[in-house]
């Protein structure tokens, strides 16, 4: 058996939250002048966290000064700027949503860096590793914030299954199983940008959402994947006006944590009928807990004895899970309650004075963004050559 080793280590990013404020408590952070780089539906999804969390949409900037202009009366920013330069040089802006094409955001996410600005940059973080890992020292020596949104991490039944398993309920780890499905681009004639390595990168679905599903797996276990063996398919070769196409569909892999445990994972974006399935079950010596993305108020726990169905209420809750239960139980959470969770929550880290435990222990930062793109980079290693592929740290 051949084992390559790729990477190097990264700084964990899935340290226990400590003690939890009360339910329903989200950092508020009126002083926060926030601007957007990028006008698509990660823009809108970014603009709607930040006015949740109490920011100023201060300034947008896009592909071109008309698109920028579109985007500001849609989404009610203030002002549209004809280019990022001009957005960058804003003084007044504190904090710049980087939610541009993939293969830009290393250099717009540097130039962000440079301009002394806290940054939020939607994932993958970078298309290769050496750019990650060079903005993850660059943020670090500017001491900004510097955040990459993985934010199923903010639902409150994935912070419940986290609490869990490191209070010891489920007992040692023994196995893991999850799977990230959509169905977006499974006709033939479906296309998007994302397909071009040009400017999606070399890895689409695994970059795109297997990126979530490792993060999440690694963060409600508190563990780490040391090695892994991917295999992957690209099934249409053309796509609308694609020609060419060498990005994966799907991907499925075997893993194998440090802690021991072993595990499978299926990633697609051809997957018929499965619109957003993310799914992941970890089953314990003593209990299984399994969380379901299309189910977000709910945790299964299964046991020898009897499993249970547990529902989100936040008088039954962890405390750190009852923190992010921010509605009534049966009136549900969603997607967008974890976002604008994650935006909450990066809003108040900017803020040295006033953040504690409680809004930084669980924040996906830079390092956790140069985990994800580490990973990817085994995938696509171990999927190319057949053969085992470390992690290393």
């Amino acid at each position: 058996m051949t084992t390559t080793v790729i990477g190097q280590s990264a700084p964990a990013g899935t340290a226990a939250r400590t003690a939890a404020g009360q339910t329903g408590e989200r950092a508020v952070s009126g002083s926060v002048r926030a601007g957007f780089i990028g006008s698509g539906f990660m823009a809108a999804v970014h603009s709607r966290a930040a006015r949740a969390a109490g920011a100023q949409l201060a300034a947008i900037a896009s592909s071109s000064a008309e698109s920028a202009q579109r985007a500001s009366a849609k989404l009610g920013i203030a002002k549209a700027y004809e280019s990022v330069d001009r957005l960058l040089g804003d003084d007044t802006i504190d904090i710049v949503h980087v939610c541009t094409p993939n293969t830009t955001h290393a250099a717009i996410t540097e130039a962000v860096i440079a301009a002394g600005k806290h940054v939020i940059c939607e994932k993958p973080l970078a298309t290769t590793v050496a750019d990650a890992e060079a903005l993850r020292t660059l943020a670090a020596t500017a001491g900004i914030t510097a955040a990459v949104p993985f934010v199923y991490r903010f639902h409150p039944m994935v912070r419940e299954a986290r609490a869990r398993i490191l209070a010891g309920a489920t007992g040692r780890v023994l196995s893991v199983s999850g799977n990230y499905l959509q169905d977006w681009l499974a006709e033939p004639v479906a296309d998007d940008w994302r397909v071009d390595a040009a400017l999606g990168g070399p890895s689409r679905a695994f970059a795109d959402i297997g990126s979530h599903l490792v993060d999440l797996l690694e963060f409600v276990t508190g563990d780490r994947i040391l090695r892994l063996n991917a295999t992957s398919r690209t099934v249409y070769g053309e796509r609308g006006l694609s020609r060419d196409i060498t990005t994966e569909d799907l991907v499925a892999l075997v893993v194998e944590l440090r802690g021991g445990a072993v595990g499978t994972l299926l990633v697609s974006q051809v997957a018929a009928g499965r619109k957003n399935s993310l799914v992941l079950e970890i089953t314990g010596a003593r209990e299984s807990v399994r969380f379901d993305q299309e189910r977000p108020d709910e945790l299964w726990l299964g046991r020898r004895s009897g499993s249970e169905l547990m529902q989100r209420d936040a008088a039954t809750l962890s405390s750190d899970a009852a923190r992010y239960s921010v509605v009534p139980a049966g009136h549900p959470m969603g997607y967008q309650d974890a976002f604008n969770a994650f935006v909450a929550d990066s809003y108040a880290a900017t803020n040295t004075d006033a953040r504690d435990g409680n809004t930084t222990a669980g924040l996906p930062t830079f390092d956790d963004g140069l985990r994800a793109v580490r990973i990817t980079a085994a995938v696509l290693a171990s999927a190319q050559s057949g053969q085992w592929v470390e992690v290393a740290e």
